[in-house]
């Protein structure tokens, strides 16, 4: 039986591992479907701190796990098909096996919704990315024209956080309005940078050929009309969805799917923990994934000391 089993690879899982394991609690890591998480998708991390010059995303990841090891974190690459949480030891099925676990820390974050549309799925880290904060300031993007497309406060703040770089910045969605507070509204159609361009759907991002973005094909959904945008990327801001689906019934959720935490990184259940950007909808940086990690495992650690008192 696992002291400590954590759900996830990212940001949060791998600082998660990294407590327990210096603990001595010998914790395995459930790599899931996509190792490192969603930082492995950023060409460029410069907002994490102790790296001043910036790093690749998959380098910060694989840096993390490296350390983590270093204290005896073991991982594998078995994703969980379902998990019960309704008595202990905590039962998981992992790729067909079982694991049993006395403890559980989920962070298995969240995943971005995409366009679906031809050229996003080639021309990711090469000009269409899920995060502004993340990605705005890298050269490729100063001072040239960019798209955000979404309506709502997550688009509006991706596009007034890229105006600082940007030279125009084109704010696509489909219907004539924002869905966005009044307030988040206001000052992004207010802000001389941001054109929104209103009834629109992106149908192409162009030019995979060119292994770089070159613009947007969109249509107008009240006229048909079509039209190329020029930029030199693509934002995406239509939400995300946490990674909770096999969780859904074993720990209280919002509407949404997002892990309710309770005191610190608590669940509905004791002996569960989450952390990272399946309970988080606010911030979703790797900073704060981490520094919930940390919380989710020494929470975990104090769990089983209590017990074991």
């Amino acid at each position: 039986m696992e002291k400590v089993v954590i759900i996830g690879s990212g940001c949060a899982g791998w600082t998660g591992a990294l407590y327990t394991a210096r603990a001595n609690l010998k914790p395995l890591v459930l790599m899931g479907a996509q190792p490192g998480g969603l930082l492995t998708t950023t060409s460029i991390v410069e907002n994490f701190p102790g790296f001043p010059e910036g790093l690749d995303g998959f380098e910060l990841m694989s840096r993390m796990q490296k350390q983590a090891e270093r204290f005896g974190a073991r991982a594998t690459f078995g994703t969980v098909e379902k998990a019960e949480f309704s008595k202990r030891p905590f039962a998981l099925t992992v790729d067909g096996e079982a694991i049993e676990a006395e403890t559980v820390i989920i962070a298995t974050g969240a995943s971005h919704k995409h366009l679906g549309v031809p050229g996003e799925a080639l021309l990711e880290t090469k000009g269409v990315t899920y995060c502004a904060t993340c990605d705005g300031a890298l050269p490729i993007f100063r001072n040239q024209p960019l798209v955000v497309v979404g309506g709502g406060d997550s688009a509006c703040e991706e596009a007034l956080y890229l105006t600082r770089f940007g030279s125009e910045i084109f704010l696509i969605h489909r219907r004539d309005k924002l869905r966005a507070s009044k307030i988040m509204a206001e000052r992004a159609l207010t802000h001389p940078k941001i054109r929104p361009l209103w009834d629109s759907a992106v149908m192409e991002i162009l030019d995979a050929g060119q292994e770089r973005v070159t613009g947007v094909k969109l249509k107008n959904l009240k006229t048909d009309a079509g039209t190329i945008v020029p930029c030199a990327g693509v934002f995406v801001a239509i939400g995300h969805a946490p990674n909770t689906g096999i969780f859904k019934g074993q720990v209280e959720m919002d509407g949404e799917g997002y892990i309710i935490r309770g005191k610190g990184a608590a669940t509905s259940v004791p002996g569960v923990f989450v952390a990272g950007d399946c309970a988080d909808r606010v911030y979703r940086q790797a900073v704060t994934a981490a520094g919930m990690g940390c919380a989710a495992a020494i929470e975990a650690e104090r769990f089983l000391a209590a017990e074991n008192q």
